[in-house]
């Protein structure tokens, strides 16, 4: 997801690889201008935007009426074509969802607008009432909260001047405005860097001081006051102290715990490695900021750690990581027999069934597998800002709100299949094919398909200014909830024994099926091969900037996950997400036979192959490296497409928005669809 997720690359000047040196702090005070000695040192501002419409939520139905109350205000609830909604007034908040089998009351909350966090759009949250007699529901609304923070650290030069590192744990929006440097002229102060065009203005009230700072399109002014020793601006305090390791907790989330020495990871070395993250410089806007890292091995969650006061109930960024979620809920509907197929022809299916008479030939040929494996052939390239279709583009115009339709009308740059450009586009049009040939909102899926079966029972996800989920990421989960996923996908499409996924579905999304960055991909999962040992083993991930993977590795047996906040580094990006787990993770890890008591020795000379591909078409059976998928032979794309098409058209009931769900549709009723899949091969249906 961008929402200006694309920066320019940034040289990473402080390396995880490196011998740790002990937290810089401000230098003290030189003899000089009075004025500027006043400000060094390390400043925070955090505001918070609401929303204010949360906590219990009461549904009560008195004979024919039915209301719904929260934060004192009972309004009427709507039946709109079975589906349960009321909106509160001056747009403070909306609910839409019905009846349940069990009795209860699902569906999600859309609050107002972001005002900084996702600025102009909005996150969706899910709510579940439960009965409490005859015709009354209770439960709570935890909407995503929209704050957003500020660490200001102001550091007195050898030459009078005043440096500044500007971290914004939300968002990363000092590396976006190039912040190097706060300048003052008596009263007025001015934050400038790399980008003269986007200085940032300000005051400081000597009085009481503190430092005032406008940043417009993130809410307006930021009162910023003095921060001590203990400041979330270091992993954790400037003195962290000596780490010792301790097992993650049970908790009544899916997830078995275990110790490293359970799991066979040496604990010397792991306590080491989180020692490195603990004593990190946090000087310079390149700094790694990991915000947690949480290790599985054998199907137990093993290791846990959080920093920067990230922890494990506080929602965190997924990123572009959520484009792999947006496979694994197709690749459920896929499971559960929903009416499309990995062959279903993606103008058909949006069309309501029928080509259009004028689609050009390449669109007509455009199936859903396509858009999982970016080979749509859409000029849609997110990393040319020349292409019509890349997500900056799509994000920044105004002229049509849906995404969807305006990604039907990208124009061609290829034949489908012939080569994959990372296009945020394609996973977001693939949400809206599930939702198209289902009749039911891409939300309800998910609740009904994984978030239930899984545990997952807080989220924050993004829309698009008409209203519809995105899927090209950016989705908002708790650590250990997104890391579901990768175990999921390494048990073979099932959790804790119930199958989610089919077993066809895991091995052609976790395979190698195109060259892109100079890495893999699959089913909107990329692959890169490590070396271990005297051998190669192969991992597929999710990744998303600023440093949000879930990695698997099957040989090992082994799902990583980290999150972190340098969403304006590509260098740390990869560094967190990809380079981390050579260096220092894997030569952790023993294989039975091996001597336990055998030094670790770290790969600090690693350097990930992601970068500008030399190759960009599909994967050549038996002659590429990081060609195996989790536990099986690499399967090949599917062949050509006009050969798998559906046996016969789609009839799918017109819905709201010329063929798109509103947020909430279609949550008690599916539209009235039919397909025929007879003609569809085994592995394009998902099915085992």
């Amino acid at each position: 997801m961008s929402r200006r997720s694309l920066f320019p690359a940034l040289a990473l000047t402080t390396a995880l690889g490196a011998a740790p040196a002990p937290p810089v702090a401000p230098p003290p005070t030189a003899p000089g201008d009075p004025a500027a000695d006043a400000l060094a040192g390390l400043w925070k501002a955090k505001r918070r935007f609401g929303p204010d419409a949360r906590g219990a939520l009461i549904v009560q139905r008195i004979g024919a009426a039915t209301t719904a109350e929260i934060v004192g205000r009972r309004v009427p609830v709507r039946d709109e074509a079975g589906a349960l909604a009321f909106d509160l007034p001056n747009g403070e908040g909306s609910f839409r969802g019905g009846l349940e089998g069990d009795g209860a009351i699902a569906g999600h909350w859309f609050p107002p607008d972001s005002a900084a966090v996702y600025a102009g759009g909005k996150y969706a949250s899910p709510v579940r009432l439960a009965p409490e007699g005859p015709g009354r529901w209770s439960g709570p609304v935890v909407p995503f909260e929209d704050s957003f923070t500020f660490y200001l650290l102001v550091e007195l030069r050898p030459d009078g001047s005043l440096g500044a590192t500007l971290r914004n744990p939300e968002r990363d929006f000092g590396t976006w405005l190039g912040v190097d440097r706060l300048e003052r002229d008596g009263d007025t102060v001015r934050l400038l860097g790399s980008h003269p065009d986007r200085a940032i203005g300000g005051s400081y009230d000597a009085d009481r001081d503190v430092i005032t700072l406008d940043f417009p399109s993130r809410g307006g002014s930021y009162d910023f006051t003095r921060e001590g020793d203990e400041s979330d601006f270091y992993p954790r305090g400037r003195n962290p102290g000596t780490y010792v390791y301790v097992p993650p907790p049970v908790r009544d989330d899916g997830w078995p715990t275990g110790t490293l020495e359970d799991a066979a990871l040496d604990r010397a070395a792991i306590e080491r490695f989180v020692q490195r993250l603990l004593d990190m410089p946090m000087t310079g806007m390149e700094a790694p900021q990991v915000h947690g890292f949480l290790l599985a091995r054998h199907g137990r969650l093993v290791l846990e750690e959080y920093f920067h006061g990230e922890h494990r109930d506080r929602l965190h960024e997924t990123r572009s990581a959520a484009k792999s979620l947006t496979a694994t809920v197709v690749g459920a509907a896929l499971e559960a027999g929903a009416p499309f197929a990995l062959s279903s022809p993606v103008y058909q299916v949006m069309n309501g069934g029928t080509f259009a008479p004028d689609l050009e030939p390449r669109k007509r040929a455009m199936t859903l597998e396509h858009l999982l494996t970016m080979s749509s052939g859409y000029h849609c390239d997110d990393t040319d800002p020349a292409a019509p279709g890349n997500e900056d583009a799509m994000q920044d115009q105004a002229e049509e709100p849906d995404y969807l339709r305006y990604t039907l009308r990208v124009p061609m740059a290829s034949d489908p299949g012939e080569r994959a450009v990372y296009c945020s586009a394609n996973p977001n049009l693939a949400l809206g094919v599930l939702a198209r040939a289902s009749g039911e909102s891409p939300l309800a899926t998910f609740d009904r398909l994984l978030a239930g079966p899984l545990r997952i029972r807080r989220y924050g996800w993004p829309l698009d200014p008409a209203g519809n989920p995105y899927g090209g990421g950016g989705v908002q989960l708790l650590p250990r909830d997104f890391m579901k996923l990768g175990q999921l996908m390494l048990d073979g499409g099932t959790w804790q024994g119930r199958r989610i996924l089919g077993e066809d579905f895991v091995a052609r999304a976790s395979s190698s099926l195109y060259h892109l960055r100079n890495v893999t991909y699959g089913y909107l999962w990329w692959g890169i091969d490590y070396p271990y040992k005297d051998r190669t083993v192969h991992a597929f991930y999710a990744g998303g900037a600023g440093g949000q993977a879930v990695m698997v590795i099957p040989e090992l047996d082994l799902v990583i996950a980290t999150y972190a906040g340098n969403y304006g580094s590509r260098d740390a990006t990869v560094q967190i997400s990809q380079e981390l787990v050579h260096r220092h993770i894997l030569p952790a890890v023993r294989e039975p036979g091996d001597d336990a008591k055998a030094p670790v020795v770290l790969r600090e000379d690693y350097v990930s192959p992601y970068g500008p591909s030399r190759d960009s078409g599909p994967v050549r059976d038996g002659t590429d490296a990081g060609s195996r998928g989790a536990g099986r032979d690499r399967p090949q794309p599917l062949a050509d497409p006009d050969r798998e098409r559906l046996g016969g058209e789609i009839a799918v009931e017109s819905l709201a928005v010329e063929g798109h769900l509103r947020p909430g549709e279609g949550s008690l009723q599916r539209a009235h669809s039919t397909v025929n899949r007879a003609a569809a091969p085994p592995a394009s249906r998902g099915r085992r």
